[in-house]
């Protein structure tokens, strides 16, 4: 399972390439539920020996959502469930088992109207849900996805899907700090007419966050995401990909407004409200498994 442990976010994943190559052959043998059934085993065991990460979410539980004690040990367990879930749900959709679920959609004719002009999109999501189960469902529409991550965790995918015999539907552009590589790649899939997809409740840089109140306390977040966004002058949308019951995927869409697409601090702060929102919504899809809070 991959869990962040520490403030300054590295782009490696708890678990490692075992981990994802032990769910892609269980899935492929035995199935997606049984994979499930394996994963309710496990939960505890990184419940205690992730307690970094077990850490981050009882502070989350108990100081941002307001739980009691007893309810924060129900949903300490819930947490990683639902976290573990998105991962296997992650490797099914990776493997072409789409017909193994549903999906359901916010917005999405105004979302297709912006996705089929020719100047490109900025989208941006978040550690929330599972916002790349889209990739492949979309179609037309992923196959212009490009996703910009960092070095070390685009390396862990990539090996993961040579691996396992699949091919990703969208493209990433791997980006590391202090790098001008990833900012032509930027520019030249959106003047393509392609899609650029940037989460934006992670920073590399602390010297490039901004603080920003959140669920009811100080949060740092980053401002390149938006920054880019602000100056490429091409629409902006978030997008969150959510999970609820009986396997479906729910896809939220929210246009930002053209004038507060042009400035970066304007964008961020959409940006934070909107993530508020969703957390309200979806409060165990919260996947950044470490001190995110200045507390």
């Amino acid at each position: 399972m991959a869990a962040t442990e520490e403030k300054k976010w590295t782009g490696k994943s708890r678990g490692g390439r075992f981990g994802y190559l032990f769910f892609v052959y269980t899935i492929r043998l035995l199935g997606v539920r049984f994979a499930y059934v394996f994963l309710a085993l496990i939960v505890p065991y990184f419940i205690l020996f992730a307690p970094k990460a077990t850490a981050a979410i009882w502070d989350y539980n108990r100081r941002r959502r307001g739980l009691s004690r007893p309810k924060s040990v129900v949903e300490l367990y819930a947490h990683y469930y639902v976290f573990g879930q998105t991962l296997i749900d992650r490797i099914a959709l990776r493997g072409g088992l789409h017909k193994r679920y549903r999906f359901a959609f916010d917005n999405f004719d105004r979302f297709r109207e912006i996705m089929d002009n020719s100047r490109g999109v900025v989208l941006i999501g978040a550690h929330a849900g599972c916002w790349e189960a889209g990739a492949g469902f979309f179609g037309q529409y992923g196959r212009k996805l490009n996703i910009v991550m960092l070095d070390a965790e685009h390396e862990q995918i990539k090996e993961v899907l040579r691996q396992s015999g699949r091919a990703g539907e969208y493209k990433i552009i791997p980006i590391n700090r202090g790098t001008l590589e990833a900012m032509v790649e930027i520019k030249y899939a959106l003047d393509r007419g392609e899609y650029v997809c940037f989460n934006g409740d992670r920073y590399i840089d602390r010297a490039t966050a901004a603080p920003r109140t959140f669920l009811g306390g100080e949060a740092l977040f980053p401002t390149g995401p938006f920054r880019i966004a602000s100056k490429c002058r091409v629409p902006v949308v978030f997008y969150y990909a959510m999970r609820e019951r009986g396997g479906c995927y729910r896809f939220l869409f929210t246009e930002v407004p053209l004038e507060q697409c042009r400035k970066a601090d304007q964008l961020l702060d959409c940006y934070v409200a909107s993530l508020e929102k969703l957390m309200e919504r979806y409060p165990r899809q919260w996947f950044n498994f470490y001190p995110f809070w200045n507390n």
